[in-house]
Formats: C-alpha cells, structure tokens, sequence
C-alpha cells in the first residue's frame, strides 16, 4: 500500500494521552491490524520504513513483516494468557492500562479458575468440545461411586422378608343383592408350613431342574432376566417375574406389595440379593416351595399336596412333584380341573394336556441334570389322577358358580387381579337375588325329582343337566342362575357357555333382522345397493312346505358345495299351509316353529343381516356359528343361557340392550374399588323389538309354548330343539324378567377325552324331549315364583310396522332332471382342504370376559320337535367345519 496514504508519525512523548493520540491518529488512516500477542496498543500497525519489516511509531521496528504476519503471530499466541503487563515487543513496553490486554487477562483468570474445562479452553473447532481423558475419567468414577452409594443405601434400607408373616391370607366376602352376606371365600386354604426335611428331594430337584438349574450356585439374581423385565415395564408391555428360585422366594414374601413396577422391582433385586447374602440355600428353597401357589387356594407344598391327592407333602412321588412343579407355572393353565371361569381356554382337556407336557419336560430334565435315574422316570407317563378341585362346603349348591360368575367378571373385566382376589380383603356386592336362585334350583329339582330316574333309566336318563339363567331387561343384572347339581361335584356351570345348541329359538333374532334392515329386493340382482330393501311385516308371507328348496335372494335355488339343492325340513316331516304354495304368514311361521320358512326369510334378510341383529341382541360372535349355510338361521349357535336370556331382555325393554353383569360393586378397606354403571345401547327400534314381543306372545298363547303361560301376565317366548334331540330350550320373558333354561345330556367325567351331547330320545319317559316339555315346565313354575308379590305389567302395544311380502303367491319351483337333489337330511361333506374336528365338546364355564374362544362339540344341528327345531344336516361353518362339530364353550362368561 503507498506511503501516501499513511499520515506522518507523530511525535513521543505525553504519557497515555500521546499513546491514545497515536493510536487514534493510526486508526484514522489505515484499519488497525488484529492485536499483537501483548495486547499493548504499540502493537497496532503504523507506517513502515523502507527497507525494514515494520516501523513503529516510537522509532522502534516490529519484528513482524505486515498485516498477515501479525495476524498469525496473534493466532498463535496464548489468547491472553500472559499477563496485561507483560512487556511487549523488543521494546519491553507494558500495556497501557484498560486497554484491550486487560480484558483478554481476565478471561484467562477465569478459564484457569474453572472446575470442569469444558468446553475445552485453547482449543478450537470441533477439538473445543471433545472432553478430555481427565474429565471423562472423573466423570466415570462419579458415577460408579454414585451408584455404589446408592446400592449401599438400598441395601441397608430392605429386610430379609419373613415367610410365615405371608400365611395369613384374607377371606373375600360376597353378598346377595340385598346386601346379606352370601359366602366368605378365598382365604379357607391358609398355608401350612413344613421343614425342608419333609419336602421330598424329588420336588426340590423338579424345580430346579424346571425353574433355575443353576440354583445351587447362582447369586441370586439373574440380571439379564432383570434387565428384560424392567425393559418391559418402562415401555408398557407385558411384566414379567423374576427368574431365580430367590427373586421368586422374595416376590412370594413381598404379597403386601405386588405392583408391577420399576421401583419395585429394584426393591426386590436389593430383597433378593440380601436373602442370597444371608440365607443358605435350604432355608431360600424352603421358603419358595411354602410360600409359591400351587392353585385350588393352596399355598405352600404341603396345601398343594392336600388340594390335589389328598395326602402330605412327604409322601409325593416324582410324577406329582413334577406335575405340582407344572402348576407353578400358572394354575389357571396346568390344572386338569379347568379354570374356564377365568379363561375358556383353560378347560379340563386343555389343561390336562398342557400339565402332561410340562411334567414329562420336567421329569427328563432331571434326567438330563442327573436327579432322576431314566429307569425310575419311566414310571410316570401318565397325569397322576387328581381329586375334587372344590374343598370348601360353603360353595356347595349354586354358590360356588356364583362365586366363580362373579370372580370370573371381575378378572375378566380388568376389574380385579386374580392375584389381588387371591390375595383376599375384598367385599364383593353382587346382583344375585338369593330368593330367585333358590326358586330356580328348586324348579329343576322339582322335575329331576319327579322325572328324570338314572338308576330306573340308565340309558335314557343318566348324564341329564340342565341350566338356566333370569336378567334384569332394566339394566342388565343377573339375577339367578342354575349351574348344575352341585358345584361341589359338577364343575363345570351350565349356566354360562357349555356348547349346546340353542335351535328354534334363534328365530326371533332373524325375524328382528328382517324387520330392522328388510329382506333384499330380489328383481334387482346381485349388485343391489344397501338401502334397495324392504322391511316385512308380520303378515308377510312364507312358504310353510317341507322338504322346501331354498333360494338365495336373486331367486336361485341353494346349492352346497356339491351342486346339491338344499331341501329344507320340517319337524315331524309336516307342511304348512295350502299347496300348491303353502304359504303362511310369519306369525304363523314363528307359532308352529316352522323350519323352512325361516330358512328362507333368513337367505332374503342376508345371514350377515341375521348375524348382526344377533350380536346387537347380545349375543357374542365367538358364540355363534358361520354364515355358510341357510341352517344358521334356525340355531346351529351355541350362546350360553346367560347371553339368550340377555338377547331375550333386549327385546322385553323394547329394543335396548344392556350387557349383563353380575357385580354391582367392591370394596376393600380403603374404600370403592370399582362400582358398576349401567350402558344402554338402542339394538333396535322400539317398534321394532315390541313387534317380535307381540308374534313371540303367539308362541306362548297358542303355539308352542303353552307350557309357559302364566296367571294374568303377559308372557312371550320360544321353544327350541336341536338335532338328535341332544338339547332343549326354552327361553322366555315379561316386561320385568327374561329367563332361558336348558336341557342336554353329556358325561359329567369332564376329565374324559371325547365328550359329546347324548340323544334325549326316551329321557324322562317321554318318547322325545322339546323345548316345550321340560325346559319351559321349568321356567313356568319358576317364573310363578320369582314374580309372586310383582305388580303384573303389559308388553306395549306394537304399531304397524313394515310391508306385506310375498303376497302375491309364487309358483314353487320343481327339481330339474339335472340336478340331484339333496335328501332331506343333506350332509354336506367338507373337501380335503376343509378338515372336520371331532365332535368332542369342552364345556367351558364362566369365561365372563365376553371374549371367549370357540372349541368343542356344540350338540349337533337342530332336527327341530314339536317346536320346529333345526334342520338335522350338519351344517359346515365358514372355516369348513360341520355344525356338529363346532367348538363347545364359545362363550363363556355368558358366552
């Protein structure tokens, strides 16, 4: 740059004043360079001599060569560290005091003053922000001994749990409607305390060997099993326990405090570590196998071995060591009794298979682990034989499948924990009504008593059962039930799923479908849109003719998968109605319970239509069979007695569903736990559910239904028979109570493999059991009973509803020579790709939660009685399986 530029030097002296002078007068020419390492304003660049690197304007040369030079000379100093007073340049000059040496002087002090160097000082770049080895060393160390301390405090804080302090479980206490106490149940099996020495050492390996074979020298504590655990509880999935005998023995201990949460959790690892710190190995195997629940109210081994073979805990072979081994794994899953009242899938032939499993794993591993000699294993193929699942006397008669609806609501719900029912210490205020359960036991008694002869019998009368149930249309409660003789002896409850088809009455829900969506205007082919339909009047007319082909809803006539015409049969091979046509109106139809035009009336609605109304009734999906074929409309579904009385009170409150229950509410010493709170949903029209009361008081006037009649009150209800005869309903309700009783024969032995509904032919010395016999005898001489001191009330009356169809008669089509009609009893054989399942029923009880798997035998097809029934063909299910061999127990908790 030329000299010209730079103004004249000016002259030394005058202390800071001339300093500042000289500083300002260089910045008026030339821009200041960046400060020289000093930070002294003699640093600043002033006018150059020829021939030397720099001039300074105190006679005195810089030793840098120009701007860039100086620029990196700064770069590379310290950044201030050195001292404001430092001389600066060869001069030995101080920095002028306030200038901008002082400042960089204290930013120094206060990066040497700081704890943590961090960011990093006199680094630059990505290198300012990577700690040093120092400070991550340090920071290691810190919270290495944080966590030390912690560990310590935690262990210091948690004692070593005391096993018998857990054996006083509490009774849970349940009670009738009105608020007197029903039973006090589910702490009677206290646990019962024995020394290691009178543990057989075969029940002490089975653990080990299934549970934790590192037992004898593990610490404890399994910490990848802890990891997983704490991992599942923070992001919400499913908790798991621990997974050492000694975290299980510390769970066992800790049943005041069985939340799952992290900090539990970690309360339990500090528990267990001490107890492995303090405790040997004996005195920690003893306490898990008297503390650990072995199910059927047991805990501890010797209550165990008590519940299930009735003998000391001492006397246990290796088979029953590993089979109670099994159970600790979850009693509601491994014991052979079933536990279909907590979950359907639970049943006696379920269980069993899964016990036999788990025990013949458990007795080869310690084979494998070399407690068991392979000769002594040999021994123990089979399930040891168990006995009554049921000790306390007090849940004899209907009270213990109270007890179990009850429970089984509450857990299936999400209500209450099966541990915290365990547990103990709740009140449990229930709907039922004890005046009504005692008249409804009394009822059936009363036609067992005076009908039903096994030992005269055998053939015909042995293995008869009936259920029952009555709701409250108002708002869903369940006032009785009937489960069965004894709950003592027959475990499973008839009241709730038990796999017995519900025939002809299931013909008031396709008649509500075709009044609510209308049956399907056949002239406008399959491409119809939803709303092309017309909703039918009770006077519409069917074709009552037996051996009726059925048509789909474009007018074609019904064919199986092999090509056969579906003929559809009437009770007793009996038409209905004047040919050639035959046609009668549905009032008619549903009063004879006549098969075929039912049939029909449900191909013309669409079996999905007649499906929907079914669960909007109450039924539940999982209860009901597939759409495949025309029978469905006339009950190869199998609901449970709870669930038909349900859909039945649907109807007596005009239309309103409310789902039934059977706990109003529960306490426990802190106060409400949970209190009941009605749901009302509208499943149909008003209109529409006071028209099917109005044609199902036909039924009872002068249909089939006679036997149901009762003194000055309105009733309305339905009979129902089903193929072979195996089963017999009759369902029916007044405004103030809907109540259904069954009737089927099946072996008792629910241990027994095969099962199936028995033929009724015979039973009771009748030439053939229908709905209109026993079953509504039943629910007459109850219903007189329950209702006695009840004001009588009226059903409203229906208004119009609907169009006349089919008025104008049409010809009844004739078999074409080509086409080979099916019998009347076609049988519709699955193709190899559609396998059929035995007709082996598992009756289920009580599932409760509204969702419950199908499985079993539902009782074979309807062949219809004098009510109707059903057709006798077994009718394939959408899955390929035949109506007879549908899973039992699709329902459960009201299935």
């Amino acid at each position: 740059m030329s000299e010209h530029r730079r103004k004249p030097p000016q002259p030394q002296g005058g202390g800071r004043a001339a300093a500042r002078r000289g500083q300002s007068g260089s910045s008026s020419g030339r821009r200041a360079a960046p400060r020289g390492a000093t930070g002294s304003p003699s640093d600043s660049y002033g006018t150059s001599s020829p021939g030397s690197g720099s001039y300074d304007p105190g006679g005195e040369e810089r030793p840098y060569g120009g701007r860039a030079e100086a620029r990196r000379a700064a770069q590379r100093s310290s950044g201030g560290r050195r001292r404001a007073a430092e001389p600066a340049g060869r001069g030995g000059r101080r920095a002028v005091p306030g200038g901008p040496g002082r400042g960089r002087g204290r930013a120094a002090d206060s990066d040497r003053k700081r704890i943590v160097d961090y960011p990093r000082a006199g680094k630059y770049g990505w290198r300012r922000w990577v700690p040093s080895w120092k400070l991550v060393s340090g920071l290691c160390i810190g919270f290495i001994g944080s966590l030390v301390a912690v560990a310590g405090i935690g262990y210091a804080m948690v004692s070593v749990p005391n096993i018998a302090d857990t054996a006083k479980a509490q009774n849970n206490v349940y009670y009738w409607a009105n608020g007197t106490e029903m039973v006090a149940t589910g702490g009677e099996t206290n646990r019962q305390m024995v020394n290691l020495a009178q543990i057989p050492k075969d029940m002490q390996n089975a653990v080990i060997s299934q549970e934790n074979k590192t037992f004898e020298t593990d610490s404890g504590i399994d910490p990848k099993g802890i990891a997983r655990a704490v991992f599942n509880m923070a992001r919400g999935a499913e908790t798991q326990g621990g997974s050492t005998i000694t975290q299980q023995y510390v769970k066992n201990a800790m049943l005041n405090d069985q939340s799952q949460t992290v900090s539990r959790k970690f309360k339990e690892i500090f528990v267990s570590v001490k107890v492995g710190a303090t405790k040997t190995k004996d005195e920690i195997m003893e306490g898990y196998l008297n503390s650990a629940y072995y199910g059927r109210g047991a805990y501890g081994i010797q209550a165990a071995a008590r519940a299930y073979f009735n003998k000391d805990a001492v006397k246990l072979n290796p088979g029953e060591c590993a089979f109670l081994a099994a159970t600790l794994k979850g009693a509601t899953y491994y014991d052979p009794a079933g536990s279909t009242s907590i979950d359907t899938s639970a049943t006696p032939q379920a269980n069993s298979k899964r016990a036999l499993a788990q025990m013949q794993d458990t007795l080869n591993k310690m084979v494998e682990y070399g407690h068991l000699s392979a000769t002594e294993r040999a021994k123990y193929t089979k399930l040891p034989e168990t006995q009554n699942p049921r000790s306390n006397n007090e849940l004899s008669g209907q009270i213990g499948y109270l007890v179990d609806l009850a429970k089984a609501y509450l857990i299936n719900n999400d209500i209450v924990t099966a541990d915290k029912l365990q547990q103990g210490g709740l009140s449990i205020y229930t709907t039922f009504d004890k005046k009504k359960v005692d008249e409804l036991e009394e009822s059936v008694k009363k036609v067992q008593k005076a009908k039903i002869k096994p030992k005269e019998r055998p053939k015909t009368d042995k293995f008869v059962q009936f259920g029952g149930a009555s709701v409250d249309p108002a708002t869903g409660a369940i006032k009785a039930i009937y489960g069965g003789e004894d709950a003592t002896k027959h475990f499973t409850n008839n009241a709730d799923a038990t796999g017995a088809q519900v025939g002809s009455t299931f013909k008031p829900l396709v008649l509500a479908a075709a009044m609510k969506w209308g049956v399907r205007d056949k002239d406008l082919g399959p491409n119809q849109a939803q709303d092309e339909r017309t909703k039918v009047s009770p006077k519409s007319l069917y074709s009552g003719k037996n051996d009726l082909k059925i048509k789909t809803y474009d007018g074609s006539i019904w064919k199986n998968e092999k090509g056969k015409e579906w003929l559809q049969e009437n009770d007793g091979q009996q038409s209905y109605g004047s040919p050639p046509n035959y046609q009668i109106d549905l009032r008619e139809a549903m009063r004879e319970s006549v098969n075929s035009a039912f049939v029909q009336l449900g191909m013309d609605v669409g079996l999905d239509k007649v499906k929907e109304a079914a669960m909007d009734a109450g039924l539940k999906e999982n209860s009901l069979a597939g759409t495949s074929f025309p029978s469905f409309s006339i009950g190869i579904s199998d609901p449970s007695a709870i669930r038909m009385a349900g859909a039945y009170a649907t109807f007596a409150a005009s239309g309103k569903q409310r789902e039934p229950f059977s706990v109003t509410k529960v306490t426990d010493k802190d106060g409400p736990v949970y209190t009941h709170k009605v749901v009302t949903k509208q499943a149909f029209e008003s209109n529409v559910a006071d028209n099917v009361t109005d044609v199902l008081k036909t039924v009872v006037e002068d249909g089939t239904g006679t036997a149901a009649q009762l003194t000055g009150r309105d009733v309305a209800g339905k009979t129902g028979t089903t193929d072979g005869n195996k089963s017999a309903w009759f369902v029916g309700y007044t405004p103030q109570l809907a109540t259904s009783i069954s009737m089927f024969r099946m072996d008792d032995d629910e241990s027994k493999k095969n099962r199936e509904f028995l033929e009724m032919f015979g039973t009771g010395g009748e030439k053939k059991i229908h709905g209109a016999s026993f079953p509504a005898q039943i629910w007459h001489d109850y219903m007189e009973q329950a209702l006695k001191g009840e004001p009588a009330e009226d059903f409203p009356p229906p208004d119009p509803i609907g169009e006349i169809v089919n008025d104008v008669p049409t010809p009844t089509p004739a078999p074409t020579p080509s086409e080979e009609p099916s019998s009347a009893s076609p049988t519709p054989s699955p193709t190899p790709s559609e396998p059929t399942t035995s007709p082996t029923p598992s009756p289920t009880e009580s599932c409760f939660g509204f969702q419950c798997p199908p499985g079993g035998d539902t009782g074979g097809t309807d062949t219809g009685g004098t009510d109707g029934g059903v057709t006798p063909t077994p009718t394939p299910t959408e899955s390929g399986e035949t109506g007879n061999s549908r899973g039992n127990g699709n329902g459960g908790i009201f299935g």
